[in-house]
């Protein structure tokens, strides 16, 4: 049996960033797909990922690796491949193109977390990075909110014009201050480092942090996550991976105070305070990749 591949461009043709939102809501506010921790593997700084999970109808095991220095060589970050199966029957029924598949669903997550945590009226986005989660990322917060104003901060100078010059939207290249004035944040860098002064976020400014799943790495500073109520994929998942998480419990943060509920319970209960910062900080799990692949599969 010779499954189908969906690489990049059948996949946008399949399923769109508002269909990949969708089908992340239905996933979130049901009984999540079984999704066991990731294993890592990782070597000189690149990493090789296993991610598997079952749901009633499909099942899917995603292998993708990710290699920082691919983007200087022109290289896509990550690669891999995500093989989804019929659950009655175990048999393969499709293949994806790992990358892709991962650019919509992380960016997809995010804009289910902005839809349920950003004030309705939010209009300004400010987005931390040039790379292709920069650009998912533009494209699931104006799927969710209206956006007005996208400022890309770039981590290399004269980054961000390749990517301002494909926006719909008016943009500008800013700096790591421009978040004093945003109402929407997104980091999809691969810093190690948080990329912004937390003490500069303005009251009711929804943050969603995606760069980093490692638990030594960080794109938010200590003074985010006091300032912010968190919301999470799964706890297990974010406080195994999430180093923006980790390293403020390192530093002195009380445990009861890093996470104050997952994304399944802000779906079923409400958000836990719309009066102050909220942060969504992804590590990304296998289900959300099943969600999105097997969404794909039925528009096919």
């Amino acid at each position: 049996m010779n499954p189908p591949f969906v690489d990049g461009d059948r996949l946008a043709g399949l399923l769109s960033m508002g269909q990949a939102i969708d089908a992340l809501e239905e996933a979130f506010a049901g009984e999540l797909p079984d999704s066991p921790q990731r294993q890592v593997l990782a070597r000189d700084g690149a990493q090789l990922l296993l991610m598997p999970a079952w749901g009633p109808h499909h099942a899917g095991v995603k292998l993708v690796s990710v290699q920082p220095t691919n983007p200087e060589q022109g290289l896509p970050l990550i690669n891999g491949v995500y093989v989804l199966f019929d659950a009655a029957t175990m048999t393969p029924v499709a293949l994806f193109d790992a990358a892709p598949l991962t650019a919509l669903r992380t960016a997809a997550v995010s804009g289910l977390a902005t839809k349920h945590l950003a004030a309705p009226n939010t209009h300004r986005l400010v987005v931390f990075g040039t790379g292709v989660q920069a650009r998912a990322h533009i494209a699931a917060m104006a799927e969710v909110r209206p956006l007005a104003e996208v400022v890309v901060v770039p981590r290399t100078q004269g980054g961000a014009a390749e990517l301002l010059a494909t926006l719909e939207l008016p943009g500008r290249e800013g700096t790591a201050h421009d978040v004093e004035g945003a109402d929407i944040v997104c980091t999809c860098t691969t810093s190690r480092t948080p990329v912004f002064d937390g003490a500069r976020l303005p009251e009711a400014c929804h943050v969603n942090g995606v760069g980093s799943h490692s638990p030594d790495a960080r794109e938010l500073d200590t003074a985010t996550i006091r300032r912010a109520t968190v919301v999470v994929e799964t706890k297990e998942a974010a406080l195994a991976e999430a180093g923006d998480l980790l390293l403020p419990l390192e530093e002195g943060l009380e445990r009861e105070d890093v996470i104050a509920a997952t994304l399944a319970e802000v779906l079923a209960w409400g958000p836990p305070d719309n009066h102050q910062i909220s942060v969504f900080k992804s590590v990304g799990v296998a289900f959300e990749d099943l969600a999105v692949a097997a969404a794909a599969f039925s528009n096919s």
